[in-house]
């Protein structure tokens, strides 16, 4: 006896059909029932939206690079009070508001200025010019006082051969008598490591430790049930975070320099600042408070942290503005504590710390809320 009765026969097209000659749906989306949709304005609404957030970030990225300007850079001028004051004309000339001047003692006070990053560069004056730089502050100041080398040794040379053809025409000098030539040496005070020669490897992980210590924030308030549970998980990420980053940093790459666990450290707390606010948030606000911590954290910190470039370069406060946040406060930090010991580096340190604070006390606060919300509704 035949069953076909019972139960749907497929068909060469595909199509079954049930006893009693109902029909069977052909896909699920027949059998879920009619597609419910999103209406135009929305979809639009979404498509524009979408684009806007593109815009925001392209702006966040390129903004503080396409507008950067060489401005109030910091260097150091010794030697004799009738040359330095030449020199300064000299330099505001060439390009006013460029360098923010400091007058120094000697050649060993712009040496210590330099490695305390009271000045960038210092420019020494005297029988023996010589301009001092320090390529661990990055390329581009390196390359803007070569510059400065170079112009100063063209115009101590053309002021030279206008002396002696004074001379000549005075006659204190023979005809045909050459002005000496005057070299203008150019010193690294504090080099980059031969492992990162160009600096870029510093300026580089900037941005994947940002990201790092937000992904770890979000992954931890989406993942992890419990104030106490989540607290405990940022910790330990950035534990484990500060000694596998600086690892790979300094062990492998060789991009850090000094101390391994001071680098760890450093690193460590610039992860759990991150972490944690990203946490924090979260707990006092919602799924909301993760947009906040990102937002601040990557479009804004990360931009203005200043990690190519002096931070003077940045329009208006925005360099220092900068310096406030993880972003700036942490490649600062690593720069100082990889090239610069004798430079203060209380400020970054206290940044750092201020922002895991801030991100601490907001994951208590959602704790304690939600705990006397439970109770009432009890």
């Amino acid at each position: 006896m035949s069953t076909s009765t019972d139960r749907g026969v497929d068909r060469p097209g595909g199509e079954g059909h049930a006893a009693h000659g109902e029909h069977v749906a052909s896909s699920p989306e027949q059998a879920a029932g009619p597609v419910v949709h999103t209406p135009w304005a929305r979809a639009l609404a979404l498509a524009v939206g979408a684009a806007a957030i593109v815009v925001v970030i392209l702006l966040a990225f390129l903004w503080p690079t396409v507008t950067s300007t060489v401005k109030d850079l910091p260097i150091g001028i010794a030697g004799p009070s009738a040359q330095v004051s030449a020199v300064e004309k000299q330099l505001d000339q060439a390009a006013s508001g460029a360098f923010a001047v400091t007058t120094l003692s000697d050649r060993q006070a712009a040496v210590d200025a330099i490695e305390k990053r009271d000045v960038y560069g210092a420019i020494v004056l005297g029988d023996s010019p010589e301009v001092l730089t320090a390529s661990a502050n990055g390329a581009a100041v390196t390359q803007i006082l070569n510059q400065v080398a170079g112009n100063l040794q063209t115009a101590a040379n053309a002021q030279a051969q206008a002396a002696v053809q004074q001379a000549i025409a005075a006659g204190h000098a023979p005809a045909g008598t050459k002005a000496p030539t005057i070299t203008v040496k150019v010193t690294d005070v504090v080099p980059l490591a031969s492992t990162d020669s160009r600096g870029l490897g510093l300026a580089a992980s900037s941005f994947p430790l940002v990201l790092g210590g937000m992904l770890g924030g979000v992954l931890i308030s989406l993942l992890v049930a419990g104030s106490w549970r989540r607290l405990s998980a940022v910790a330990l990420y950035g534990v484990i975070g500060g000694l596998a980053v600086a690892g790979i940093l300094q062990g492998w790459f060789g991009i850090l320099q000094g101390d391994y666990w001071v680098n760890a450290l450093a690193v460590g707390l610039a992860m759990f600042a991150i972490a944690a606010f990203v946490v924090g948030m979260n707990a006092l606000f919602g799924r909301v408070g993760i947009a906040i911590g990102a937002v601040l954290t990557v479009l804004v910190g990360n931009p203005l942290s200043a990690a190519a470039q002096p931070l003077q370069f940045l329009v208006g406060p925005w360099g220092a503005i900068g310096q406030w946040f993880v972003p700036g406060a942490s490649v600062t930090l690593l720069r100082d504590l990889s090239y610069f010991p004798s430079a203060d580096a209380l400020f970054p340190w206290l940044v750092l710390l201020g922002w895991a604070a801030i991100g601490v006390v907001g994951m208590l606060a959602g704790h304690f809320r939600d705990q006397e919300v439970t109770v009432a509704a009890a």
